[in-house]
């Protein structure tokens, strides 16, 4: 018996007895005795999402130790426990006697009364890599706070789970900054947090102060260890927390990247509602064999559509039945998320062209999908008939954007 089950072990795939050693910015602080942060009065900006490998808070090991004094925590969209839905105001709180600050309530950038009491600014969460995804926004404006008040920011760094390679989508045009988009770069950005971070205080992005002279402030990473920028999250062996209520799994990020953009317009439902959000795409008239007919056409890595029902809970075509399409995907680093999505919608506007009626269109839900494009561009060849122009936007800006990126990359 103990033969066969040796047997057995060494016949199982790789991946399931076999997984990275990677070391987050918050262990290798932990590791290194809190080296930088000692005896200093620290302001967090973190969520659930902050976690070490080992799953235990960030804001909860910071709350602990006798190393620094741990003042304020500062929260994103979502909230402390990432539970609130999207958009829903985040109200002050507390964890651990720690005072909990919002920063999506009545104002998105600290208050500098806060932050001159500080004598340095920590941030650990837990981007996607996709540009409008808020927490980006929320880093830029913690960044930018330090920056008029002087303060040093240390990043804890961790993995973009998309992976560190994939860029895709036009980068944002500089009139389209919005809480959506409030970088230049591309919809999948292929970097992480801390580069990120390097890149908007490297390049200026903050903005001026009353002198008209630059915003810059002293910004260091915590860099992992062990991590590999073509990894996909799934190589990383760590545990995936929920980032937003509709980001559970790793899967549901690569869905987003797809489809995250349609969802603004209300057209059709792309599975939020269900239990795998952003995974599907369809509504109760959707012709879901004729859309794939039109997606043969093309040939995809990283990802296969296969025809579905599904019935959503809440959000559009409520307890209906929906027609449509489900997406299963694969770590592979050929995944173009934003192209493949403006092919996937291609094929729905060859076969539903009734959709894309620009009267159909609210101006706030035109407003809301330009600032998520980042381009007006978008929309107009979406809306127009006959044009599939949108699909070429997919690869605009990036060229000289990777010129830039190839500074700040750390891995």
């Amino acid at each position: 018996m103990q033969f066969f089950l040796k047997i057995l072990f060494f016949l199982l795939p790789t991946a399931s007895i076999i997984s990275a050693n990677i070391s987050l910015g918050i262990d290798v602080l932990v590791e290194n005795n809190f080296a930088p942060l000692q005896k200093k009065k620290i302001g967090l900006l973190t969520n659930q999402s902050g976690r070490n490998s080992k799953g235990i808070l960030t804001a909860e090991i910071m709350s602990k130790t006798d190393k620094l004094n741990l003042k304020y925590i500062f929260v994103p969209e979502h909230g402390l426990w990432g539970n609130l839905p999207a958009g829903q105001k985040v109200s002050d709180a507390n964890f651990n006697g720690i005072p909990v600050i919002s920063l999506y309530g009545d104002k998105r950038t600290p208050n500098l009364k806060h932050i001159k009491e500080l004598d340095a600014l920590v941030v650990d969460i837990q981007d996607i890599g996709i540009r409008s995804y808020t927490y980006i926004s929320t880093m830029y404006y913690f960044i930018k706070a330090a920056a008029e008040a002087q303060k040093p920011v240390f990043i804890l760094d961790r993995p973009n789970p998309i992976n560190g390679v994939t860029i895709d989508g036009n980068v944002l045009e500089e009139d389209k900054k919005s809480f959506v988009g409030i970088m230049p770069i591309p919809y999948i950005h292929g970097m992480t947090i801390g580069e990120l971070a390097k890149m908007m205080v490297g390049e200026g992005w903050l903005g001026s102060d009353k002198k008209g002279k630059k915003l810059k402030t002293q910004v260091e990473v915590i860099q992992m260890k062990g991590w590999k920028r073509e990894m996909c999250f799934e190589d990383t062996g760590l545990m995936w927390f929920p980032t937003s209520p509709h980001i559970p799994t790793v899967d549901a990020i690569r869905g987003a990247a797809l489809v995250g953009i349609f969802g603004e317009l209300g057209i059709l439902n792309i599975g939020i509602g269900t239990t795998l959000p952003f995974q599907y795409i369809g509504s109760p008239d959707f012709k879901a064999e004729e859309v794939l007919n039109e997606l043969n056409k093309y040939n995809f890595d990283g990802i296969s559509f296969f025809r579905a029902q599904f019935r959503p809970f809440y959000a559009k075509f409520k307890e209906q039945t929906c027609e449509g399409i489900i997406f299963k995907f694969n770590c592979n680093q050929n995944y173009s998320p934003m192209k493949y999505g403006a092919l996937l919608i291609s094929a729905v506007k060859t076969v539903h062209p009734e959709l894309f009626n620009k009267a159909d269109i609210p101006n706030k839900t035109k407003d809301m999908f330009i600032k998520v494009t980042g381009t007006d561009d978008y929309f107009n060849s979406l809306f127009s008939p006959n044009d599939f122009s949108y699909i070429s936007l997919c690869s605009r800006g990036i060229e000289q954007f990777k010129i830039i990126r190839n500074k700040y990359l750390l891995y």
